[in-house]
């Protein structure tokens, strides 16, 4: 069994003048990233590692998760190749997944994780919201077997209000 969890990064600004990739986050975001983070310790499998896009917005979602779940911020391994809006993309970099682990937090971007859960899950979810958690599970030994899955849970910053 294989357990995927997929995180939308928090909302960012589009205040400053920035590059995408250096988009910091705003301070719903901010919010919304600990209301979600700390109410998902019930839905964690028990060992895992977290993976993050490098982009800003990402890594700054990541940490607060980190925090609050308590996982080691010297932990995250922090992808370049998670800078994807590419569910294609996406996949190739979860596929490639070192089958020692069992299960995966993964932080990234949209339009990937949407279509990507849409391809893998069993849930039809419209759009994955920033801060978004949807965890899957996968009846697969090895990570580059993994096909149609069983969508497990949802927690949208919505449903914390």
């Amino acid at each position: 069994m294989k357990n995927l969890i997929l995180i939308r990064h928090a909302k960012s600004s589009w205040e400053a003048p920035l590059k995408d990739f250096d988009r910091p986050l705003m301070k719903r975001g901010i919010l919304d990233a600990h209301d979600v983070s700390l109410n998902i310790s019930e839905y964690l499998p028990k060992t895992y590692i977290i993976w993050s896009s490098t982009a800003a917005r990402a890594t700054e979602t990541a940490l607060i998760f980190a925090q609050n779940i308590s996982y080691p911020l010297e932990s995250i391994i922090f992808r370049d190749d998670l800078y994807t809006f590419d569910e294609k993309q996406l996949e190739k970099v979860i596929k490639s997944c070192d089958n020692s682990f069992e299960s995966v937090i993964l932080f990234g971007h949209n339009e990937a994780i949407t279509n990507f859960v849409n391809k893998f899950g069993d849930v039809f979810i419209e759009n994955v919201p920033t801060s978004g958690f949807v965890s899957l599970q996968f009846d697969a030994e090895s990570w580059d077997t993994i096909h149609k899955g069983k969508t497990h849970k949802t927690i949208f910053p919505k449903d914390l209000k």
